[in-house]
C-alpha cells in the first residue's frame, strides 16, 4: 500500500501560502493600499493623456521632474474654502487648465516656491488658465495669510484646507507623496502631470510647458 503521508505533506507550504497572502490583502484593505496602484482609466480623461504626450518634449530643464499621465485619470473633486471661508471645489474651475499646489507654511521648499507660482499667475492667468495653491496648515489659519503678505504675493488667490483633505484625496490616487505636491489638471479635472518637490515655475521652461498645455503654443522641442 502507498503512503499518502507525503502528499499531505506538500499541501501544507500551500495553505500557508495561500493564507499568507489573503492575509496581506486583508492588511492592505485595512490600511489603505492596495497590491495593485494603478489608477483604473477613465474614457472622459483620454484627451488628458494626449495633451501629456503632446507636451512631454516641453518637460525638461527646470520642469523636467513632471510625470506625465500615462493612463486616464479623473481627479477627486477636492473641496477647499477661499479668502473669505467660503467652500470651494476642484469642479467650480471647469473649462479652465489649472496648476493644482498644495503648499504649507511649515515646509521649507513650499515656502521657497510660492513667489514662483504668484509669478506665474500674475503671466499666464486668465480665462484658460489658474494657478490654484491650496494651504494645508492645520492651527493658526492667519499664518498662511501673514506669510504671503510678508513676501509681497498678491496675484495667487488664497485657498486653504485646514483638515489638509485635499492632501489625502490626492495620495489616495497616488498623487501626493510630498509636500510641495503640484499637479497639471485639463478643463475636465483629468491630471495631465504631476510633480512632488518645488519647481521654478516661473521659468521660460515652466512658462513654455503650460502654455502648450493650454493650447496658447505648439509644443516643439
Amino acid at each position: 500500500m502507498l503512503d499518502k503521508k507525503p502528499s499531505a505533506t506538500r499541501r501544507i507550504p500551500l495553505v500557508i501560502a495561500t493564507v499568507a497572502i489573503g492575509g496581506l490583502a486583508g492588511f492592505a484593505a485595512l490600511y489603505g493600499f492596495g497590491l495593485s496602484r494603478a489608477p483604473s482609466g477613465d474614457p472622459t480623461c483620454k484627451s488628458a493623456v494626449a495633451t501629456a504626450q503632446k507636451i512631454a518634449p516641453l518637460a525638461h530643464g527646470e520642469v523636467a521632474a513632471l510625470t506625465m499621465a500615462s493612463a486616464p485619470l479623473k481627479l477627486p473633486d477636492l473641496a477647499f474654502e477661499d479668502s473669505d471661508g467660503k467652500p470651494k471645489k476642484l469642479s467650480d474651475f471647469r473649462g479652465k487648465t489649472l496648476l493644482v499646489n498644495l503648499w504649507a507654511t511649515w515646509c521649507v521648499p513650499c515656502r521657497k516656491e510660492m513667489p514662483a507660482l504668484d509669478e506665474l499667475q500674475g503671466k499666464l492667468s486668465g480665462p484658460d488658465f489658474e494657478v490654484v495653491a491650496i494651504n494645508i496648515d492645520t492651527r493658526d489659519p492667519e499664518k498662511p495669510k501673514s506669510f504671503l503678505k510678508e513676501v509681497n504675493l498678491t496675484r495667487l488667490g488664497y485657498f486653504s484646507d485646514q483638515k489638509a483633505k485635499v492632501f489625502q484625496d490626492l495620495k489616495a490616487v497616488g498623487r501626493a507623496l510630498g509636500m510641495p505636491t503640484s499637479v497639471l489638471v485639463d478643463p475636465q479635472g483629468c491630471e495631465i502631470a504631476t510633480i512632488a518637490g518645488p519647481a521654478e515655475w516661473a521659468s521660460e521652461d515652466a512658462l513654455k510647458l503650460i502654455r502648450a498645455a493650454t493650447g496658447k503654443a505648439a509644443a516643439s522641442l
